[in-house]
């Protein structure tokens, strides 16, 4: 490689790196426990909890609706889902003028009808993740973010292309322990680099995605929901829609062997203005996040389409378990955390190195 050559991936390298490296650190420390969120808000928030009336029938969807709007007078359903360990529904409502984001929650016993405890991450958790998602600035938050995890790619393939003529004379993964310190440090650093390189990439190519969310699903619904319903040209009425309970039926008939997940109601960002938006899931640890869902037309209750996730909707689905290693079990979400924690040696050591480089100029 001509010297030239290695200047300009030097400085790509450097300027990269150092742009973003205090965003990357703060995103790497919030998401190792991020990591195991699932585990750390049942231990954190474990409340035993039994259905009022575990031998009786089951509440109908309609009667579960009912039921949660009671407890919000005035507000109008936006979404419903379904637990998978316990029967409880949780009915998701809003105001008709709320902002946009502002719902109610509540959970409702399928077995009486009564409140459900509310299921929800521990207030210390529910911070971390806004700071790894938006850093409390909603979607120009998010976007910035999604710009530092393009620096983040930007650098770790430099830094690749950099090890080899770097390294040209010692062997793979040479450590000089006996050397100064700054110099052991930019061998860990570089041999950690290199060894989680296909990691970093993976988790920050995915973290970039998840950025996307909010522009993703609004194009998704903008075109291919709205060429689904192009015939449909009128709002369903506020009152007297379709049977909930009949729609869901006729939409797990079009996807037989699939789960439920979700339900979306009419003018919701996951449905069209004039649709139940039946969503559906696999039963493998992979197929779980491809949903697909089923438009079920809310003035008649007659199926209006079956609506397969785009390529891209399903790389957003896809990317959300996969940067937070959460679709193996324990033991995969254990190594994600050992490789966050090589990053964030990565990421110091890196920002030392520099800040020794700057000292010793001096």
């Amino acid at each position: 490689m001509h010297a030239r050559t290695i200047r300009a991936w030097t400085w790509t390298h450097k300027w990269s790196s150092l742009i973003s490296t205090l965003f990357l650190l703060m995103l790497c420390i919030t998401g190792l426990p991020l990591v195991f969120s699932h585990e750390l808000n049942e231990a954190l928030l474990h409340e035993p909890w039994a259905p009022k009336n575990p031998d009786g029938r089951l509440l109908t969807l309609d009667e579960v609706l009912a039921a949660g709007l009671a407890k919000h007078p005035g507000e109008v359903p936006a979404f419903m889902s379904f637990d998978e360990d316990r029967p409880v529904v949780n009915v998701t409502s809003r105001a008709p003028d709320a902002p946009a984001g502002k719902y109610s929650f509540e959970p409702i016993d399928q077995t009486s009808g009564e409140g459900a405890p509310l299921v929800a991450g521990h207030p210390v958790m529910e911070f971390l993740l806004q700071l790894h998602t938006d850093m409390f600035l909603g979607l120009p938050g998010m976007l910035f973010l999604g710009a530092m995890g393009l620096l983040l790619v930007v650098a770790v393939v430099s830094g690749v292309v950099l090890y080899a003529p770097f390294m040209r004379r010692l062997p793979f993964g040479t450590v000089r322990v006996k050397k100064a310190a700054r110099t052991r440090w930019l061998d860990y650093h570089n041999l950690l680099g290199v060894v989680t390189a296909a990691w970093v990439l993976v988790v920050g190519l995915t973290g970039v995605v998840n950025t996307l969310a909010t522009p993703i699903l609004a194009y998704w619904k903008e075109t291919a929901l709205k060429e689904l319903t192009v015939a449909y040209d009128a709002p369903a009425p506020a009152q007297g829609r379709a049977s909930l309970d009949a729609a869901v039926e006729r939409a797990k008939a079009a996807l037989p062997g699939m789960k439920l997940q979700f339900v979306a109601f009419p003018g919701t960002d996951y449905s069209t203005d004039h649709h139940y938006a039946v969503f559906f899931h696999g039963d493998t640890p992979l197929t779980t996040h491809m949903t697909t869902p089923a438009l079920i037309d809310a003035r008649t209750g007659e199926l209006a389409a079956v609506a397969p996730m785009p390529w891209y909707v399903k790389t957003l689905s896809l990317s959300q378990p996969l940067h937070f290693g959460d679709y193996g079990g324990l033991a995969l979400k254990i190594l994600w955390a050992l490789l966050d924690i090589a990053t964030i040696v990565i990421l110091g050591s890196g920002l030392y190195l520099w800040l020794g480089k700057g000292r010793r100029k001096a």
